[in-house]
């Protein structure tokens, strides 16, 4: 009979890859580690298959360590495309998200969602948006996303009133 197989109970592998790929120490840790095989002989292209990692990546920590140690291991800031709207225009976008409501945007609701936050950006600023960089720009503002409370300040409570009333006549008459 052979040995049981070790296994991780709670996680999932991406889930803890997730981990990994969230927490700055464990993500230097990792690139460190690997660093140091390339240091004791290990081929780049062997770490690639061990990392899940392209072995340029490897080679560019390898380099990074040798030019600027422990720090050269570390996410470097300002990666990714810029934001096409400027910063007075993002406070500006707050601002309106915060304080003002879309009715006066001669948009018809009380709240203001993603599609109608990407909408008021294209008119007002010209740069159209995808609905999911819009909730990027959004969460970087410091907004959260908030479901819905089944409330819509725009509804007529006395037409909600009759419409209950009328569909309890329904239900007794059944």
């Amino acid at each position: 009979m052979g040995r049981s197989v070790l296994k991780v109970k709670g996680y999932t592998s991406d889930q803890i890859k997730a981990l990994i790929k969230k927490e700055d120490k464990y993500k230097v840790g990792i690139r460190l580690y690997a660093v140091y095989q390339v240091s004791i002989g290990v081929s780049s292209r062997k770490l690639e298959e061990i990392y899940q990692i392209s072995f340029k990546q490897i080679t560019n920590w390898v380099h990074r360590f040798r030019s600027e140690g422990i720090d050269g291991l570390f996410d470097k800031s300002g990666r990714g495309r810029k934001s096409r709207l400027s910063d007075d225009q993002k406070k500006e976008l707050l601002e309106i998200v915060l304080n003002e409501s879309p009715t006066n945007y001669q948009y018809n609701t009380e709240t203001w969602t993603g599609p109608l936050v990407m909408e008021l950006i294209k008119k007002k600023y010209g740069i159209p948006y995808q609905k999911a960089q819009v909730y990027n720009i959004l969460k970087r503002l410091g907004l959260t996303y908030q479901r819905a409370k089944g409330f819509y300040p725009e509804a007529d409570l006395e037409k909600k009133k009759e419409f209950k009333e009328g569909l309890k006549k329904t239900v007794e008459k059944s």
